[in-house]
């Protein structure tokens, strides 16, 4: 009975859904379109939410503006193994430009203002955005792997294949992005109705919705974690057994403790931006029907759009070398924590042998 309900309540809209109460009959009458949503929560976590994103974007922007400038600006930064950090602050631009900022208008107004059209554009963004910023994780993982622990032998990484790994990151990120609006699946409000995403807790078979969250979390959380740990692992597996027949060398102890942190900062991370979205997702696909509250649903999405600020901080400001640019651009070209960026060393040019921290972290 309850189920054949929500069915109904899910067709009588093509551009929005709420899981509302049995007796509520008018359901265009809560448009996440046209009425503030405070059905849903109270004024005051609606400004919670604004407030949020309002410092998402206004710390997700710098970071990720000056990891573009930087790079630009100082040639040392242009080494084939940051193409992958640029093209990570580029699909953290754009969630922050478009995700982030409709978030916090639509959160002020407590209701998504800008109509279906501006809901399907910054689903699909934001979308975007997301999955060439996750796949990039994964290929930065991939490349250092490739670079240090040298499972192809004498291969070079050149900058050719630098491309080759960005180009791949927007491929698959059109693929994931792109069904939506082609009819497998849909963008709909989520959450608190503030912003939109891939419709992922429909009961109603019409768009496929099934199928697609399965593919999602498969294709763009399974792969890339999987590619994430099995780098890292290798890399820490390889940097140990260096660090165990150096073991008279401070310095070999100390990279191999820096690195070990440093990678279960980077696991860390993926999992916090992507395993509640993944989770809850694949939660809603295999509990059909179920009521569930949509605050909760909206966690999720907040932690996805986080990922934008921490993990620049993570992959990007960490590093010595990326942080003492970035330090002498900001202090007109002198840094006041005297670092010297010297010292982060190109893992191209570096044997297994001398492995350092940098190596790990984008150099």
């Amino acid at each position: 009975m309850y189920k054949g309900k929500q069915e109904m309540m899910a067709e009588l809209s093509d551009d929005f859904y709420i899981p509302v109460p049995m007796e509520t009959t008018n359901i265009s009458a809560l448009s996440p379109f046209l009425v503030p949503q405070t059905h849903l929560g109270s004024p005051a976590v609606f400004m919670s939410m604004a407030a949020f994103m309002f410092l998402m974007v206004v710390f997700g922007f710098p970071i990720n503006i000056l990891t573009v400038i930087c790079t630009i600006k100082y040639k040392k930064l242009r080494s084939h193994l940051n193409y992958i950090l640029v093209n990570l602050a580029i699909a953290n631009l754009l969630v922050v430009s478009v995700g982030s900022t409709v978030a916090f208008y639509s959160n002020a107004q407590m209701y998504f203002a800008l109509g279906p059209l501006a809901c399907k554009v910054e689903g699909f963004t934001a979308t975007l955005g997301g999955m060439v910023g996750l796949w990039s994780l994964a290929v930065v993982a991939f490349e250092r792997f490739l670079v240090i622990c040298k499972p192809l032998g004498s291969f070079t990484f050149r900058e050719s294949h630098a491309i080759m790994g960005c180009a791949f990151t927007w491929i698959v990120g059109l693929a994931a992005a792109t069904p939506p609006l082609l009819g497998w699946s849909r963008y709909i409000p989520e959450g608190l109705q503030c912003s939109c995403g891939p419709d992922w807790y429909t009961v109603n078979n019409k768009w496929n919705n099934e199928s697609y969250v399965l593919f999602l979390f498969c294709f763009c959380f399974g792969v890339p974690l999987t590619t994430i740990i099995f780098s890292y692992g290798r890399l820490l597996i390889t940097l140990r057994a260096v660090a165990k027949q150096q073991e008279q060398s401070a310095t070999t102890q100390k990279a191999e403790r820096e690195v070990t942190k440093m990678v279960i900062f980077m696991v860390a991370g993926f999992l916090v931006c992507w395993l509640p979205y993944a989770s809850f997702a694949l939660w809603a696909t295999t509990h059909r029907g179920e009521l569930f509250d949509l605050r909760m649903a909206s966690i999720p999405s907040v932690f996805s759009k986080a990922s934008t600020v921490y993990n620049p901080v993570i992959y990007i400001f960490m590093n010595r070398q990326f942080r003492s640019c970035m330090m002498k651009l900001i202090f007109c070209g002198k840094n006041p924590f005297g670092e010297d960026e010297d010292t982060s060393v190109s893992a191209q040019s570096t044997q297994v042998s001398s492995v350092s921290s940098s190596q790990v972290a984008p150099a």
